[in-house]
């Protein structure tokens, strides 16, 4: 890095030193915020690689009756029995904060009741069987989605504060640091330059003081 910016004086030695004091502690402060949100990331990952692999199960499960009942019935028998709901839901859409970040929380108002629209006497119970067990699926699915936003949110902060702590870390205080040793080296030097231009002062008035003697 050059220095030939920096001013070597007293005044910008402690201006440096006491930046130098506020970016350590901004940095322990953004260490201390990066390994909370990162206990936090690890508990809502945990959180959503369970509930992930139990609705895939069950995805696969409901697929499968799905399937079966399509080799049953025509395209057009299957659309004509789902064309009418089977029950209504509400999502609240709202957000809650974790370490400062906004995270979106989704909950569902399910009824509970579920009404098959269709007539039974045309249909497989393969059909029922996956609108029941998808009607039950649903509030995981929607939890699902709350918990990967969430992670996803999570997880760009965390980048973010990974890099601001890296920059401090690597880039800024190292700066200063050298700033700052640049500084006091030329104070030094100055120090010296001036104690030995006083010696050689000091030296030629005792010399004319000597010839005047004579």
């Amino acid at each position: 890095m050059a220095l030939t910016h920096v001013n070597p004086t007293r005044m910008e030695l402690s201006r440096l030193k006491k930046q130098l004091e506020i970016a350590r502690r901004g940095h322990k402060l953004l260490k201390d915020k990066q390994d909370e949100m990162v206990r936090q990331f690890m508990a809502v990952i945990k959180e959503n690689r369970s509930l992930r692999m139990e609705t895939e199960t069950e995805l696969k499960k409901i697929i499968k009756r799905f399937s079966s009942a399509k080799l049953k019935m025509s395209q057009a028998g299957i659309y004509e029995a789902l064309m009418i709901p089977t029950k209504s839901i509400d999502i609240d859409a709202g957000s809650k904060t974790i370490m400062n970040i906004k995270v979106p929380t989704l909950d569902i108002h399910d009824e509970g009741k579920i009404n098959l629209t269709y007539g039974f006497a045309f249909t497989p119970s393969e059909l029922d069987e996956a609108i029941i067990a998808l009607s039950k699926l649903l509030p995981k699915l929607v939890r699902l989605a709350d918990l990967e936003k969430t992670c996803d949110l999570l997880a760009n902060e965390i980048e973010k504060t990974r890099r601001r702590v890296n920059a401090i870390e690597y880039i800024m205080i190292p700066d200063m640091e050298e700033e700052i040793k640049y500084i006091i080296q030329k104070l030094d030097d100055n120090e010296r330059s001036n104690i030995i231009r006083l010696m050689k002062s000091k030296e030629i008035i005792l010399q004319k003081d000597s010839q005047y003697q004579y």
